[in-house]
């Protein structure tokens, strides 16, 4: 395709430089994606006390925009191949606009979840696309520096995020922080019209007559996501029945959606995932450790502010400034091990960063109601340093063999397990932080802090510093596989 528009005309239009200004473009918007899906997380306790919400109910706050966000993510290759990635873009900011700007007017609880639902579909549409135009519109040689400097760029965002999310919670109430994500998504809206070409992935034109979407493989993967969240919250609070019910209900959906997935391939049709994806091995194990990681990352994204505001009785100001160092340095290594994803290979990277990552976890152990800042902001630091050697690596390890065309579903796959994984995460902390706080003899709902909430809290820190040694078996399957000796001797 190369009418007016397409990714040919804006290359010949802005030289080399252009594949760096597609991926400056989309980076703002998916910088405005994950202000919106981490920045709540220091008005939780605020809004809880609004709405009168316990710790069960709080918690969809942050578990509701990962529900949408994972679902979402499934759709992201139909819509790119029928309206092309400016229609599809533009239109996933403009929801998000729109959700951040109902959330901060809702005056009732069921509009601020309807706000965030729509803030996680317009971020899980939003949030592959990055990692398809730097397979597609970079050189091998090229693609960790890109992925490295988006990286950096992205993470900007939540390291600055919690800070002034903090502010404003503490200066204007919890409304402000809905209303961070307005102008980063009018921003990207002006440069998609810039920077963004109307084709689909590969250069060719959108095919608004194409294959429908497979509204079955969606509501399969809706009902599947949704029954394992809410047995899983059933498994602590609910009965026998009622959690033994919905993680069957999860089961019989994943196997339904296997099933028809397996069904639409065979009849020529466009899956909603490809499982041809999972022939290869390096994929395959990139989404175990995908799975893992967001479970790790996502539950301790949601536990971290709330075990320094409930757990340490520190203010959401104070959180804010705590954790900024810690953004920062997770800013600076992402370019860094980009350079040396194209270089050293993707699973020692990986299993770096996820050692490091257990490591931070653990040490949340030594934490107490009389330690030093310091040593929150240096085990924070050191979790971040972790991130940092798993961001760029690990999309780069898991997607490099996939062929031209399993691209954008490898983007889409791979970004729906880590979601799935995320939304479990934050619904797992949730249930093992209330099971260690009942076993202590204390709850969230007390009006002071005490040693054995302190405990609690580091002993489901521990349950995830034990899931990122899980992910190390997985990740050392990301290697590349040896040539064959004939190959070799040639």
């Amino acid at each position: 395709m190369s009418g007016p528009g397409s990714a040919a005309a804006l290359r010949a239009r802005h030289g080399e430089r252009y594949r760096w200004l597609l991926l400056l473009s989309v980076m703002v918007g998916v910088m405005a994606s994950i202000i919106s899906s981490t920045i709540v997380n220091v008005a939780i306790p605020d809004m809880s006390v609004h709405f009168s919400l316990g710790q069960d109910r709080a918690q969809w706050v942050t578990s509701g925009f990962m529900v949408a966000t994972t679902v979402s993510m499934l759709t992201t290759p139909w819509l790119l191949s029928r309206y092309g990635y400016r229609t599809t873009y533009v239109a996933a900011m403009v929801l998000l606009l729109l959700g951040g700007v109902g959330g901060g007017l809702s005056g009732y609880f069921g509009l601020v979840m309807a706000a965030r639902v729509a803030e996680g579909l317009a971020a899980g549409i939003v949030q592959p696309i990055p990692a398809v135009i730097i397979l597609h519109a970079f050189r091998p040689h090229e693609q960790g520096r890109a992925s490295g400097m988006f990286g950096m760029g992205v993470v900007l965002a939540p390291a600055i995020g919690p800070s002034v999310g903090g502010l404003l919670v503490d200066w204007f109430g919890w409304r402000s922080i809905f209303f961070m994500v307005v102008p980063f998504c009018l921003a990207s809206i002006w440069l998609a019209y810039k920077y963004v070409p109307v084709n689909a992935p590969g250069g060719i034109q959108a095919d608004r007559q194409g294959a429908s979407l497979d509204w079955r493989g969606l509501m399969l993967g809706t009902v599947g996501t949704l029954c394992l969240l809410n047995g899983l919250v059933a498994l602590h609070n609910g009965s026998t029945s009622e959690w033994m019910g919905l993680l069957g209900a999860a089961v019989l959906a994943v196997v339904l959606f296997i099933g028809w997935q397996r069904h639409q391939i065979a009849q020529g049709r466009a899956p909603l995932m490809d499982l041809r994806l999972f022939r290869y091995r390096q994929f395959s194990m990139g989404c175990m450790v995908a799975f893992i990681y967001g479970t790790a990352l996502f539950g301790s994204t949601y536990l971290l502010p709330v075990f320094m505001q409930l757990g340490l009785q520190m203010s959401a100001s104070l959180v804010g400034t705590t954790l900024l160092p810690a953004g920062i340095v997770l800013a600076l290594t992402i370019p860094l091990v980009g350079r040396l994803a194209d270089r050293q290979p993707t699973h020692l990277l990986v299993m770096t960063g996820l050692a490091l990552l257990a490591c931070s976890f653990a040490l949340m152990l030594l934490v107490g109601l009389q330690s030093a800042l310091w040593l929150l902001v240096a085990f924070s630091v050191l979790g971040r340093i972790g991130l940092g050697f798993i961001l760029p690596s690990l999309n780069l390890g898991a997607m490099r063999p996939l062929d031209k065309p399993l691209i954008s579903q490898g983007s889409s796959t791979i970004g729906f397990v880590r979601m799935l994984g995320g939304a479990t995460g934050v619904s797992l902390c949730g249930i093992v932080l209330e099971w260690r706080l009942g076993a202590h003899g204390d709850s969230l709902s007390a009006a002071a802090s005490s040693t054995a909430r302190v405990a609690a809290f580091g002993e489901t820190f521990v349950m995830l510093a034990g899931l990122c040694v899980l992910a190390l078996v997985a990740a050392w399957q990301l290697r590349e596989a040896p040539a064959p000796a004939a190959a070799r001797s040639r």
